[in-house]
């Protein structure tokens, strides 16, 4: 664990970039600083690795002060990842990964077995180990910074908005990794970013600071959305927070309905037995469940014929858009679904991708007012989703 207490750094001309900061970092949990511009969060995690020597205060790691140890010693004991990966050009990918067990005193090829094992966690392939970093896209190289912070196995893996320099498919899928690996590791990671909807989704614990470096709130993702600490920290979250906050509610318990769904090859009396209230259309699927689009009901049992398969047919599929994972997905990626459907209706599938039932924007509006009563907290208000 680490303890940051009371914590301030001024510099010699007054300016104060930290002020009188404190908070608890769990042990095996990924905390995340976030704020506007000039608040203090890559001064903070650079206090933590003594990059910056604060001026007022402590840190505390496991209970010893940071400032009892020898600095080389306690950089060492802590992985680092910077914006754009921040690795040596002139080293090929397995010497960048090696870098600190070799200052360790590791032998070459223990080294070189270490950045292996390395680049397979991170999901980079190993022949690319001869490469250079100019050799490698953006994605690819943060990825190398991160087996590089994780290569000694250090406790602590500091993070400074590792991701921001990539698209925005390449940082989701970093993302994923990040937390694939913390999964299997647990690591106690300090993260820094500016993006609000990275810090939720990475994060087990949030610390919001204000310019000035002042804490203006410290809780999980969920409860921040749900009552953010005064209008400051709202206004920060933006005016979406309420969806956002539907991340955090599954859709176990969400209802779906599946006489909306007719196989590609239904008899007609098949297709005129489906029914589902308030839904104008059918979901086709193919022989292997999987949805295939949306039909129009009146037409299809007008057709007096079977659906129609993925070419066309007795009727025109309007596409499906996208699906949820019933039971894996949340409420909010269900409401986005039900949301960009033509239909106004989302597709529920299982694990496989085979459709399980179907559900409208007013019924999962109604799981959400249902999951809200259930934790006692005021209902979002999705009309405008709608």
């Amino acid at each position: 664990m680490i303890s940051i207490e009371a914590v301030s750094k001024r510099y010699p001309d007054g300016t104060v970039a930290v002020d009188g900061l404190s908070l608890e970092v769990p042990d095996r949990s990924i905390t995340v600083l976030v704020g506007p511009s000039g608040c203090g969060k890559t001064t903070t995690l650079r206090m933590i690795n003594r990059m910056i020597e604060l001026t007022g205060g402590r840190i505390l790691i496991d209970g010893e002060d940071i400032q009892h140890k020898p600095v080389n010693a306690l950089r060492r004991s802590m992985g680092y990842v910077i914006q754009n990966a921040g690795l040596f050009q002139h080293r090929t990918i397995a010497d960048n990964i090696g870098t600190v067990p070799r200052m360790l005193g590791w032998s070459k090829a223990k080294a070189r077995e270490r950045s292996m094992e390395l680049m397979e966690r991170v999901g980079l392939d190993t022949s690319m180990a001869k490469r250079y970093p100019y050799q490698l896209s953006g994605g690819q190289q943060q990825r190398v910074g991160v087996a590089r912070a994780l290569a000694a196995d250090p406790p602590v893996l500091l993070m400074d908005e590792p991701f921001s320099a990539v698209d925005p498919v390449v940082r989701r899928g970093l993302q994923e990794e990040l937390l694939r690996i913390q999964e299997e590791l647990g690591k106690t990671i300090v993260f820094v970013t500016h993006d609000i909807d990275e810090a939720i989704r990475v994060g087990d614990m949030i610390a919001v600071l204000r310019t000035g470096g002042r804490l203006a709130q410290y809780a999980p993702p969920d409860q921040l959305l749900s009552t953010p600490a005064d209008a400051a920290v709202e206004d920060f979250l933006g005016a979406d927070r309420g969806i956002r906050g539907l991340s955090f509610f599954g859709t176990d318990a969400l209802t779906v309905d599946p006489g909306g769904i007719v196989a590609s090859d239904a008899t007609a009396q098949q297709v005129s037995s489906r029914a589902t209230e308030g839904l104008g259309h059918l979901l086709v699927v193919g022989v292997d469940g999987r949805p295939l689009g949306w039909a129009d009901a009146a037409r299809l049992r007008e057709s007096g014929a079977a659906a129609a398969g993925p070419k066309g047919g007795p009727a025109q599929l309007l596409p499906h858009g996208q699906a949820f994972r019933h039971g894996e997905d949340s409420l909010r990626v269900a409401l986005d679904c039900a949301v960009l459907s033509p239909t106004g209706w989302a597709v529920a599938v299982d694990g496989e991708g085979r459709a399980v039932g179907v559900v409208s924007q007013e019924q999962i509006a109604a799981a959400i007012r249902a999951a809200h009563s259930q934790r006692g907290t005021a209902p979002v208000d999705v009309g405008a989703a709608r």
